[in-house]
């Protein structure tokens, strides 16, 4: 029989999307402006706006009728940075900020000439949806690096994110802070009061912030901006005003924590899901001020039972599958310990390969030949903890710990060991925040045992030193890295044999030791890029990575032994014309080729082109089209030989509708052809998205696709001489997947998200052949029949069904303190041949199939301290 798959096929998705004092009336009446503002013009390099200080707190209920506000000068100075950069904008906007010992309170006016227009819909916290918003930045240790958003919309839906890297934004991240709002006849208004707590930064008698105010008007999709934020510039903080006059700051509280109580109704895993238990727990997250530069985050017997769960997907490659983060501890902050592997424009470090992979902390049981029927699906955190800070000189650090339970079956033999994971990340900006240089250390430590000994390593190590410099708009940057893994001697082999080296491959010069007890390997990267400018972007890059590199203990790496050249140009056009309100046209080129032999493993150019027009419509086309002689070295014969690839050729394109109205929706769609036109193909994505009120928004996206490939591996087989059988089989498969999601807010904080996901894959394969010359030019020369017709006779198929529910009822009672109620849903099924059904009865067969529901409630309470 064939090996069974988990996720998508070979060729699945070939195709690159690249996007690689005024007086009081001031703010009420829109009419007049201070004359010490001055004329509406582009602000200065360094704008500057200073903050009164008040004895008695604004009420926040997005009103300026506060005695205090009468006394407060205004800003009106904005630019329109969106679609036109420094353009005068069509509304009017102005601020006022002041503050107390202990909080920061911003009032913004946003006039609006047409208020019956206003968008404001209704979402749970953290969701960006097409409304108007208001958002007030703020680089608290003036930096010009790292900062926080605050962003509120007129049915005030709160957003905050954490920045850094000058632009990376983390919505995990989450304040305790206040906002108000109200609609009016003059346009909208916001009243915030942000709790300096909730900012780090560097204590002293007189204390100035980066500051930076945005609206974004949702029927026009025009951005204004305070002070202007050119798109033509890189970076986000570095190109914040200031704010100013921040004495007499009271010391902040040093603790906060979040206690939290669950109870849960699921399956039995003992009498295999027939009965059910009660399960009850507790836990908590601490955030302490070590110091004001440094916070400590950390959890005990943390539950993230509201969590999403992953898609379903079925793979057929030879390649692990990525998923991204879900978990909020570890998502929030996670730009601090982020050191990319093989990250590029080209490839828009969409791989995931990086030294610090979160999702292997808690990951499922992986010694799954011990499994049960009662064993565990998961491993349990015990608890982890990370420091964060960054420091006046420009040093940033994180540390992370992390320690999970030894998982085990109903026979007591190891699912999972015991296991200590550690990071540490530093690094130090220098030249006001144009250049750094930083390292990172991982470690994982684990408690072997007979059971884990022949698989896991008991160590496994990593470190990389990182740099860049910006000079104008050009950028250097490049990265060192290294590796080491440790542990018994079958356990370094299947390391060695594992996908991502395959160092068993008969044509290949890497050796492979049989009795290595340890392995280790490097990689470096270097860049060189325009990074700012209007009309012109581009990027080359060199990558290289030893055979031994292996970082997959805690990071991810989907292979060793790899060169990668790759390169982009970006045209772009952000002036709105008659036609269209934005253009971008990429192009790219890339070779990968092994580090040793010099073999070639791809070899391509891609060009695509993405424009808004007038109407808000989106098109997006693009294609790629391979060059040259290639061979696919690992993923193919599986730790075979290398085989002879004819090039492919893949279009794609796509269209968006306009994002402004109630109904909105578009398709996607990918072509691929290879194997000289013997193997294609195509799949379309379309969807739909209906806001049916303020309130209530729904979508349905469907994924369907079609694989005819006639050179999918099938299996490698060892006969009775001890010759093994590279084959292969021409497979005829289709894959249909629907995703519902349904968003119901009650509050700005309270909401109900609804996600339902059935998804089948199924497929026959034929034509089973093995390898004969597999470098033959001729196509058909590279393979010849397979003499076992026990396989050949019936080389079968597959036929895969998951169904994934998800309902989450979330209420933030108190700030801080939130209710979840939570129903997930869980069926599945496989068999071994595809059957003669349709899409519709496979789908009433999954139904049919018992189904795992877990009902959860947890509460959690916010204390401050």
């Amino acid at each position: 029989m064939p090996h069974q798959p988990i996720l998508t096929p070979r060729r699945a998705a070939w195709a690159l999307f690249l996007l690689c004092g005024a007086p009081a009336g001031l703010l009420a009446q829109g009419t007049t402006r201070s004359a010490s503002l001055g004329a509406r013009s582009a602000p200065a390099a360094t704008a500057s706006v200073a903050a009164t200080r008040v004895e008695v707190a604004p009420v926040i209920d997005g009103r300026d009728d506060d005695p205090l506000w009468r006394e407060v000068p205004a800003q009106d100075a904005f630019r329109e940075s969106r679609p036109t950069e420094d353009g005068e904008p069509a509304q009017r906007t102005a601020f006022k900020v002041t503050y107390d010992a202990h909080d920061l309170y911003v009032f913004i006016r946003a006039y609006d000439t047409h208020p019956d227009s206003i968008i404001g819909l209704l979402s749970r916290r953290d969701d960006f949806t097409a409304s108007d918003q208001l958002m007030v930045m703020i680089d608290s240790y003036h930096d010009r690096r790292t900062g926080f958003e605050f962003i509120v919309n007129p049915a005030g839906v709160k957003v905050d994110l954490a920045i850094s890297n000058d632009g990376d934004e983390d919505d995990a991240w989450d304040a305790v802070w206040d906002v108000a709002t109200t609609v009016d006849s003059l346009g909208w208004t916001a009243e915030y009061r942000i709790p300096f707590s909730q900012l780090r930064f560097s204590p002293a008698p007189d204390v100035t912030f980066g500051f930076a105010v945005w609206r974004s008007v949702g029927r026009h999709s025009d951005r204004i901006s305070w002070p202007l934020n050119r798109q033509s510039k890189s970076g986000l903080v570095s190109q914040f005003g200031e704010l100013t006059g921040l004495t007499g700051l009271a010391k902040p509280a040093r603790m906060e924590f979040t206690p939290y109580v669950l109870t849960q109704n699921e399956p039995d895993a003992a009498t295999g899901g027939v009965e059910r238990s009660q399960v009850a727990q507790a836990g908590g997250d601490l955030k302490y001020a070590v110091a004001p530069n440094l916070t400590l985050n950390a959890t005990v017997n943390p539950d993230f039972g509201q969590v999403e769960a992953d898609p379903s997907v079925l793979n057929l490659g030879a390649f692990e599958t990525f998923f991204s983060e879900r978990r909020p501890f570890f998502v929030e902050g996670a730009n601090v310990f982020d050191f990319r592997i093989n990250c590029f424009v080209v490839v828009d470090c969409q791989t995931g390969e990086a030294l610090f992979y979160s999702r292997r902390i808690g990951r499922s049981p992986s010694l799954g030949q011990y499994a049960d029927a009662g064993s565990p699906t998961s491993t349990r955190i015990l608890g982890a903890a990370k420091l964060t800070g960054r420091f006046q000189n420009g040093t940033s650090v994180g540390l992370l710990d992390a320690v999970t339970e030894r998982v085990h079956n109903g026979a007591g033999q190891t699912l999972e060991p015991a296991t200590n994971y550690s990071a540490l990340r530093v690094n130090r900006d220098y030249a006001a925040g144009n250049g750094s240089v930083g390292v990172m250390l991982t470690g994982v430590n684990r408690g072997m045992d007979q059971w884990s000994d022949p698989y896991l390593h008991s160590g496994a190590y990593s470190g990389g030193l990182d740099a860049r410099r910006r000079l104008g708009r050009y950028e250097v940057s490049g990265s060192l890295m290294g590796s080491y893994v440790t542990g018994s001697a079958e356990a370094v082999a299947r390391t060695q044999r594992a996908p991502a080296h395959y160092f068993q491959r008969p044509d290949d010069d890497i050796a492979f030791d049989s009795t290595r007890t340890s392995l280790s390997g490097t990689s470096a990267e270097f860049r060189f890029a325009k990074v700012g400018g209007e009309r012109t972007h581009f990027e080359t890059g060199y990558g290289r990575r030893s055979s031994g590199f292996d970082v997959n203990d805690m990071g991810f790496l989907n292979r060793a032994d790899q060169q990668t050249w790759t390169n982009w140009i970006a045209f772009r056009w952000n002036k709105p014309n008659q036609v269209f309100r934005r253009l971008q046209w990429n192009m790219n080129y890339w070779m990968y080729w092994t580090l040793g032999s010099g073999l070639i493993e791809e070899r391509a150019f891609n060009t695509n082109v993405h424009t808004q027009f007038a109407n808000y419509w989106w098109l997006h086309l693009g294609g790629t089209k391979g060059l040259g002689q290639t061979y696919c070295a690992r993923g193919c014969t599986r730790g075979g030989p290398a085989l002879k690839l004819d090039p492919a050729f893949s279009p794609w394109g796509g269209i968006e509708s306009d994002p402004r109205r109630k109904l909105t929706g578009g398709a996607w769609f990918n072509y691929n052809r290879a194997d000289g036109g013997r193997s294609t193909y195509f799949s379309t994505s379309p969807w739909v998205n209906l806001k049916v009120s303020s309130r209530f928004t729904t979508e349905l996206s469907v994924d369907y696709s079609t694989n005819n490939d006639d050179s999918q591996w099938y299996g490698n087989f060892t006969d009775s001489v001890g010759t093994t059988h590279y084959t292969f089989a021409a497979l005829d498969q289709r894959t249909l997947g629907l995703t519902w999601r349904l968003n119901y807010t009650f509050t700005p904080t309270a909401s109900l998200q609804w996600y339902a996901s059935p998804f089948v894959s199924k497929g026959t394969y034929s034509r089973v052949r093995e390898t004969a010359d597999p470098r033959a030019d001729r196509y058909d020369d590279r393979f010849q029949a397979y003499g076992d017709t026990a396989v050949t006779d019936a080389p079968g198929g597959f036929n895969v069904k998951a169904f994934n529910l998800n309902a989450v009822f979330r209420w933030e009672y108190r700030p801080g303190s939130t209710l979840f109620l939570v129903w997930s849903q869980g069926r599945g099924q496989s068999d071994p041949t595809e059957g003669r059904q349709n899409f519709r009865g496979d789908l009433d067969n999954l139904f049919r199939t018992r189904a795992e529901d877990r009902f959860l409630v947890k509460v959690s309470y916010w204390i401050n301290r």
